[in-house]
């Protein structure tokens, strides 16, 4: 049987698996819509948040990202993992207490203001649009190798889908997809990483191998940190175990994914499907249990995809590429320039450069003559696929390839059974949907309930609501869609990574000050969110798309970075401004006592104080 056969079989069966849940799990009010009726297990939540979480940034490009850039790469798992710790300790337990199920009610009504709580969807907005942006980018990753199609292609159909069980689901649809989302995620990345261990080190745990010896072809076993930084600085690259960001940059990255996640609204709202505090407790234990499951599992993807696509390709002549190598290449996923026309693919890094650099071509990212343009256009003497810009000659590097096709070319690379290819793919797919879904919801609730019910249209009936909250999906699903096929970086974690950004510029100082300052009043708050966001969108757009240059950056900070700055920029305009206007109402403050120290330490009621308007 064929590969596209295997990948159908599981990829279809997963997709019927998921919308028979949400079909079965359709919401009938905006109590199920929002928060699944507030009757989800801890087990089943942690599962569903660990998969929310678990975006196609993880799963996808995380492993990629650490097989290109190494220690470098540690940013991610040491913002996100301490991010979500930070996410549970900080904000969930009194938030729930609240008894809020979206982070602009919550705005809202701790700060007595209709303006506070439409900057807040505003925040929103902009924060899920961005995240959208990347998971619709990855189920475009995903799709174009699956089927053979254009990116486009591949965006348009995921969105297609996650409109259908997200959409018309709600958060009851959802939570129990994302459940078995993660089971399929979990055994999709765990099972090839265990292969590959045993092939490369001779260990069956990954972990083990990626701290134990290389084993595969080689004459006496050598540590496998050791093989990878060899062939790294034999290729022109710097050691694998060693970084080249600056300490300042590393650290604003690292504290803007670490404080993003605590503000995220997509993953705060999970844990209002459970049924009072203590379960929420117990949720955030399971999923950070399931998180490990993943984020332990990457570095070994990151490290081994490496040494697999050095070993398969480095040298290797075109003719004798691996089948591979010409699937990734067709869909545009990987490209070959024959610089020095030996027929053979070279792989190196800016160290073999004069000049520095290690680009293939003119050009951050491939394009490829027209389909019906002359064959010779097309196709290069070798076979391989020609591309439509001139070769970059300053440097000996002939081979491209993108962070975010690493691990769904690794079971390829170690030559694994079709199977574990096939359950590999839908793996990558549940995560970029699994995401997409709990964006989407708290985006088209922001809208439906936080905008249009407590804002615009008081009067809302529950099946209007429903109504504005599916249509506000499609809407923003379109505009996803269109930033996924014209996305704002090159590789899906980068792009993640300034939403997490925005949220940790305006929601984690807002949110934090909510529930430990009862000295911050509305003024304050609403002009630390703009603060934030605006300074951090602005950097960002104007490096991102303005034509803003690397030697430009404040302090050295990049735009995954600067959102911890826009963080500070919050903090100091919210308290500079409300040191100037009037103190919050005394019932706000008497609020604000009653989230921060509940009347019993063991208490496992929703008991929320009075909701002020």
């Amino acid at each position: 049987m064929s590969q596209d056969y295997w990948n159908y079989i599981f990829i279809g069966l997963s997709f019927v698996l998921y919308i028979g849940i949400a079909v079965r799990s359709r919401a009938g009010s905006t109590k199920e819509y929002y928060t699944a009726g507030g009757g989800v297990s801890p087990l089943a939540n942690g599962m569903a948040t660990a998969a929310d979480w678990m975006s196609a940034a993880t799963f996808i490009s995380m492993a990629g990202t650490i097989a290109i850039s190494g220690y470098d790469a540690s940013r991610f798992l040491m913002g996100w993992t301490g991010g979500f710790v930070l996410l549970t300790i900080l904000m969930v337990p009194f938030l729930r207490k609240f008894g809020k199920a979206t982070v602009p009610d919550f705005i809202g009504d701790r700060y007595y203001s209709k303006l506070a709580r439409a900057v807040a969807v505003l925040c929103a907005i902009f924060i899920c649009m961005t995240y959208i942006m990347g998971q619709m980018r990855g189920v475009g990753v995903v799709f174009s190798q699956l089927f053979g199609i254009g990116i486009p292609a591949g965006v348009a159909t995921g969105a297609g889908i996650v409109f259908v069980y997200a959409g018309m689901g709600g958060m009851k649809g959802i939570t129990y997809t994302q459940v078995a989302q993660y089971c399929v995620m979990a055994f999709a990345y765990t099972i090839p990483a265990i292969f590959i261990a045993i092939a490369l080190t001779d260990n069956f745990i990954p972990q083990l191998g990626l701290i134990g010896d290389y084993t595969a072809g080689a004459k006496e076993s050598i540590p496998f940190l050791t093989k990878i930084n060899n062939i790294n600085t034999e290729l022109g690259f710097s050691e694998y175990t060693s970084g080249k960001m600056s300490k300042v940059n590393m650290f604003c990255i690292t504290a803007a994914l670490m404080c993003g996640t605590a503000g995220l609204p997509h993953v705060i709202v999970r844990f209002f499907t459970v049924k009072n505090v203590r379960a929420v407790r117990s949720s955030a234990c399971w999923t950070l249990l399931f998180i490990a499951v993943i984020y332990l599992t990457a570095p070994t993807i990151g490290a081994f995809s490496r040494v697999n696509l050095i070993e398969k390709l480095n040298n290797t002549s075109y003719s004798e590429a691996p089948a591979w190598f010409k699937d990734f290449e067709e869909t545009g996923q990987m490209a070959w320039v024959d610089k020095n026309n030996d027929g053979k693919i070279q792989y190196s890094g800016p160290a073999k450069s004069e000049a520095g650099t290690s680009s293939p071509f003119m050009g951050s990212k491939p394009v490829y003559p027209a389909y019906d343009a002359p064959k010779e256009q097309r196709i290069g003497i070798h076979g391989e696929r020609l591309l439509a810009m001139k070769a970059d000659m300053t440097n000996p590097n002939e081979l491209w390839f993108g962070n975010d096709i690493m691990v769904m070319a690794n079971p390829h690379m170690g030559g694994l059974p079709k199977w574990v290819i096939a359950l590999l793919m839908a793996g990558c797919i549940a995560a970029a949907l699994s995401t997409a879904a709990g964006l989407l919801l708290v985006l088209s609730t922001s809208i439906s309930h936080d905008l249009m019910k407590k804002i615009i249209k008081p009067d809302l009936t529950d099946k209007e609501e429903v109504r504005y909250a599916r249509i506000a999906s499609f809407v923003a699903l379109g505009v996803a869609a269109y930033f996924g096929i014209n996305p704002p970086s090159a590789f899906i974690a980068k792009t993640v990574a300034f939403a997490f950004g925005l949220a940790a510029s305006s929601f984690f100082p807002t949110l934090l000050m909510g529930i430990f300052s009862k000295k911050m009043n509305k003024e304050g708050a609403i002009a630390g969110m703009l603060a934030g966001i605006s300074f951090t969108l602005g950097y960002i757009i104007y490096f991102q798309f303005l034509g803003g240059k690397p030697e430009q950056y404040l302090l050295g900070i990049s735009p995954e970075g600067i959102g911890c700055i826009g963080m500070l920029l919050n903090f100091a305009v919210a308290f500079l401004v409300s040191s100037f206007t009037p103190a919050p109402p005394q019932e706000v403050v008497d609020m604000v006592e009653s989230i921060r120290l509940p009347d019993n330490p063991n208490d496992e009621g929703d008991s929320a104080p009075p909701v002020v308007h």
